[in-house]
C-alpha cells in the first residue's frame, strides 16, 4: 500500500474521529439542550445533510478539473472556518448556520478522498476502498467511545476537540500529500464511439439504480443517529451507553474484517450477492428494533447493523469506480457520497416526523419496509449492463 494512502487514511481517521465527536450528539443537543423538538432538529441535520449534498457534487467535479490535493483543501479550510466559529457561538441559531457549512465543507471532503484513493492506488482495486472504510469507521469508534464522555461533561468540549482534531488532519494532508502526483486513469477500449456511449449510459442507469437503494437504506441507518439517539434517552439508557453502541460499531468494523473477508471469499465471491446479503441483514436489525427495550437488546441490533454495513458500504463505491468512464471517477464517487448524504437529509426530517406523530414502532416498521425496497433494487441494478462487464463487475469482495 503505497505511503500516500497510508497518509490519506490517517488523514481521514483523524478527521472522522473528530466528526464523531459531534454528529451522533446533535439531535441530543438541539432536542434537549436547545430545547427544540425532535422535528426541529431533524431539520437542522436535513441542513447540514443538503449542504453535504451540494458538496458532494462540488467536490467529485473539483477532483476531475483540479485534483485531489487542492480538492481536498478546499473542504478542509471551509470545515475548519466553521468549527472556529461553533467553538464561540453554538446556541440557536447559531449552531444551525455553522452546521450546515460543516456539511459543504465536510461533503466536499469525503468523495474527493473515495476518488483519490483510488487513483493514489489504482492496481489496488477495491483494497483501496475497503482501507479507507476501515481507517473511517476507526475514526468513529475512538469518537463515539469519547464523545459520550466528553458530553457528560460540557458540550462545548466536544466543539473544541473536533477544532483541535480538524487542524491535526489539514496539517497532516497539508504537508503529506502536498507534492503527491497521481496518474490518471486509462480505460482504453477498441469499441465505436457510439458502442462506448451506450455502455456509459448503462452504466450510469446502474449506478443510479444501485444508489436508489443505497439512498433507501441510508434514511434507515440514520435513525441510529437522530430519533433512536432520542429514543433511547427516553429508555434511560445514558448517554455514556449509548456512544457504546457506536464504539462496538466501530470496532466490529475495525477487528471483524478478516472473519468476515474469509466468509465474503467463500460464500459471497460476487459481488451483488454480497450486496443483497447486505441489505437483508439490514433488514433484520431494523427488525429486531421492534422488540428493543434494554441497553442489551439495542447493542444486539447494533452489532446486525454492523455486519449489514461491513457488506454493502465499502462495495457500492468500489462498484462506481468501476463504472466510472475515464475522466468522471470523482463525479461518480460524489454521486454516490451525496446519495448517501441524501439519505442523512431526509431521513431525520422523515424519521422525526413519523416518531413524532406515530410513534417509534410505526417507524421502526417503515424502515424495514426502506430496507427491502434496498433489496428489490440491488437486484435489478446490472440488468442492462453488457453481459461481460457485468460478469467483470460480480468479483468484488470485501477484507
Amino acid at each position: 500500500m503505497p505511503r500516500a494512502l497510508w497518509i490519506l487514511m490517517i488523514g481521514m481517521a483523524i478527521n472522522v474521529t473528530g466528526a464523531s465527536f459531534l454528529w451522533p450528539m446533535n439531535t441530543i443537543y438541539v432536542h434537549e439542550q436547545l430545547g427544540k423538538s425532535l422535528s426541529v432538529a431533524g431539520m437542522v441535520l436535513m441542513l447540514n445533510s443538503g449542504a453535504s449534498v451540494v458538496g458532494n457534487l462540488a467536490g467529485g467535479l473539483l477532483f476531475d478539473k483540479i485534483g485531489g490535493f487542492k480538492s481536498m483543501m478546499i473542504g478542509i479550510v471551509a470545515t475548519m472556518s466553521a468549527l472556529v466559529g461553533l467553538v464561540f457561538f453554538h446556541g440557536w441559531p447559531h449552531y444551525a448556520i455553522f452546521l450546515t457549512i460543516i456539511g459543504m465543507g465536510s461533503g466536499i471532503v469525503f468523495p474527493v478522498a473515495a476518488a483519490y484513493a483510488g487513483a493514489i492506488w489504482p492496481e489496488g482495486g477495491r483494497r483501496a476502498f475497503n482501507g479507507l472504510y476501515v481507517a473511517q469507521n476507526i475514526g468513529v469508534a475512538i469518537g463515539s467511545a469519547l464523545g459520550g464522555v466528553v458530553a457528560s461533561y460540557s458540550f462545548t468540549l466536544i466543539f473544541a476537540a473536533n477544532l483541535l482534531l480538524y487542524v491535526m488532519f489539514f496539517l497532516l494532508i497539508a504537508f503529506g500529500l502536498r507534492h503527491v502526483q497521481v496518474a490518471k486513469s486509462i480505460k482504453a477500449s477498441a469499441k465505436p464511439a457510439e458502442a462506448i456511449n451506450m455502455e456509459s449510459r448503462a452504466n450510469w442507469y446502474a449506478l443510479v439504480t444501485l444508489c436508489t437503494g443505497y439512498f433507501l437504506c441510508w434514511i434507515s441507518y440514520v435513525q441510529w443517529a437522530t430519533t433512536i439517539a432520542a429514543y433511547t434517552q427516553e429508555l434511560h439508557i445514558t448517554l455514556k451507553q449509548y456512544s457504546l453502541l457506536w464504539t462496538i460499531n466501530g470496532a466490529l468494523i475495525v477487528f471483524a474484517q478478516p472473519f468476515l473477508s474469509a466468509v465474503v471469499q467463500r460464500w459471497m465471491r460476487h459481488v451483488k450477492r454480497q450486496m443483497l446479503v447486505g441489505f437483508a441483514i439490514f433488514v433484520v436489525s431494523f427488525s429486531l428494533l421492534l422488540q428493543a427495550n434494554s441497553f442489551f437488546e439495542f447493542a444486539l441490533a447494533m452489532v446486525v447493523l454492523t455486519i449489514a454495513e461491513m457488506l454493502v458500504w465499502p462495495a457500492i463505491p468500489t462498484v462506481a469506480s468501476e463504472l466510472a468512464p475515464q475522466g468522471k471517477e470523482g463525479f461518480y464517487q460524489g454521486f454516490v457520497n451525496s446519495t448517501a448524504t441524501a439519505g442523512r437529509m431526509i431521513g431525520p426530517v422523515l424519521g422525526g416526523f413519523i416518531a413524532d406523530y406515530a410513534g417509534m414502532k410505526p417507524l421502526f416498521a417503515a424502515l424495514v419496509f426502506f430496507c427491502a425496497l434496498s433489496l428489490v433494487t440491488t437486484f435489478f441494478y446490472d440488468r442492462n449492463l453488457p453481459k461481460k462487464q457485468n460478469k467483470g463487475k460480480q468479483t468484488l469482495t470485501v477484507g
